[in-house]
């Protein structure tokens, strides 16, 4: 199995919505492109930011076909798996397959707690049922299950999950992810914008970063100044990022990644609700943040 093209900046391309929350299909494309040419390595469609949890499923499987139909291989097209059950998150992977995808990232188990051997037997029967890399995602904070490093060091014998995204926050343990699978080829990427030097500079290979919505160049230069040999270059960019991926928390996850793509000229329609738009207060903050880097006017 090919995973070389595991690598580099990979967006959550936030899925703009219309009043019925339904995929504009017109603002999407405009999205793509707009990350497409700010130099990322792919799309990742479907991923927190994307809002897979406010989409049924004829929707994902729509916002996952207009994404391949307007990123036609430029990129690779990943995919996010969110569901409950082992049944429904089988379901999903295998349309994500049929409508071409090159990957999927799979998240464990929301609302429920599985334990380890329960999490172990979801990953490995979606495994099963799919041919595509798999990327373990891991992300304790939203779902309350940390997946740990046994875990992962265990699943990266199953011969298609081939890596893991790391939203937790903690560098020891997306270290240890890296540690103890350095030796068969399992890709580690960043999920937590703030540490995406520390990744790879423990040897992870990229990430997927929010940020790269709305800044897809300065996170591209993260990477890219790094893989030349300019840890000094990469690190003052890492910097420069810092206050956007801190601004995340300004609203109610994940809104604030949608409304700095309105405030800097994306039609990309409102956060689907439960969720709303940042407080007003916090708008002009992060319209500030946006200016300072020079985002928008």
């Amino acid at each position: 199995m090919d995973i070389s093209f595991i690598k580099g900046v990979i967006p959550p391309v936030v899925t703009p919505v219309n009043k019925d929350d339904q995929v504009d299909e017109v603002v999407f494309r405009q999205i793509i492109e707009h990350v497409i040419g700010g130099g990322v390595h792919g799309v990742f469609v479907l991923g927190s930011n994307g809002e897979f949890y406010g989409l049924d499923y004829n929707e994902q499987k729509r916002a996952i076909e207009i994404a391949i139909d307007q990123v036609r291989g430029r990129v690779p097209v990943y995919a996010g798996i969110g569901a409950i059950t082992t049944k429904e998150s089988v379901k999903l992977a295998k349309m994500a397959e049929e409508a071409g995808t090159q990957a999927i990232t799979v998240l464990p188990p929301m609302f429920i707690s599985p334990n380890e051997e329960e999490l172990y037997q979801h990953f490995v029967t979606i495994a099963e049922a799919t041919s595509l890399p798999i990327l373990i995602y891991n992300n304790p904070d939203r779902l309350k299950v940390n997946i740990s490093a046994n875990l992962v060091e265990r699943l990266a014998n199953i011969p298609n999950i081939v890596g893991a995204k790391d939203s937790s926050g903690d560098l020891t343990l997306t270290s240890e992810y890296i540690r103890r699978t350095r030796g068969n080829g399992f890709k580690v990427m960043a999920g937590r914008d703030t540490m995406i030097l520390g990744t790879l500079v423990y040897g992870g290979v990229g990430c997927v970063a929010a940020t790269a919505n709305i800044a897809p160049k300065l996170v591209v230069k993260i990477y890219d100044t790094f893989m030349a040999g300019d840890i000094q270059g990469s690190l003052e960019a890492q910097y420069k990022l810092a206050p956007l991926r801190v601004a995340m928390g300004l609203g109610s996850w994940p809104v604030v990644t949608k409304d700095a793509m309105n405030l800097i000229g994306f039609q990309a329609g409102d956060p689907i609700k439960p969720n709303t738009s940042c407080s007003e207060v916090n708008m002009v903050k992060l319209k500030k943040i946006l200016e300072n880097m020079g985002l928008v006017k």
